[in-house]
C-alpha cells in the first residue's frame, strides 16, 4: 500500500487527514472523490463497482445518522449482502476497510 499513515495528503483539492490506521480524521472532508482514493491508496481495491457504493452508502449515510457504523448484521440485513460477499468487496473486513472507505471514524466495536 503506497500510503504510509498517519499522514496528510491532498486529495482533489482537500487535505485528507489520516490517523496512525489510515482512518479519517476529519469525516467532513469525505466525498466520493476521496472513496475512491481511500479504496485504490490505502485499500488496494483498483476499481469501485455498484456493488462497492451500495454498502458505502449505508455505511455512510448510517455514520451520519448514528454517529457510528452499524453492527455487522445490521448491514448484511439492509444490504442484502452476506459476510462473505462484504469481504470480497472490502478483503480488510466491514470496520477496517468498508467504515474506513466510507469516512466513518475507527469503530470502537465489533463491526
Amino acid at each position: 500500500m503506497p500510503v504510509k499513515c498517519p499522514g496528510e495528503y491532498e486529495v482533489v483539492g482537500k487535505k485528507v487527514l489520516l490517523d496512525e490506521d489510515c482512518f479519517m480524521q476529519n469525516a467532513e472532508d469525505w466525498d466520493e472523490k476521496v472513496a475512491e482514493w481511500l479504496a485504490k491508496e490505502v485499500e488496494g481495491i483498483p476499481q469501485m463497482t455498484e456493488d462497492h457504493w451500495k454498502l458505502l452508502k449505508y455505511l455512510r449515510e448510517y455514520w451520519e445518522t448514528y454517529g457510528s457504523c452499524p453492527p455487522i448484521k445490521m448491514v448484511t440485513k439492509e444490504t442484502g449482502f452476506s459476510l462473505e460477499k462484504i469481504y470480497q468487496l472490502f478483503p480488510s473486513g466491514p470496520a477496517h476497510g468498508a467504515c474506513k472507505v466510507a469516512g466513518a471514524p475507527k469503530p470502537t466495536g465489533c463491526v
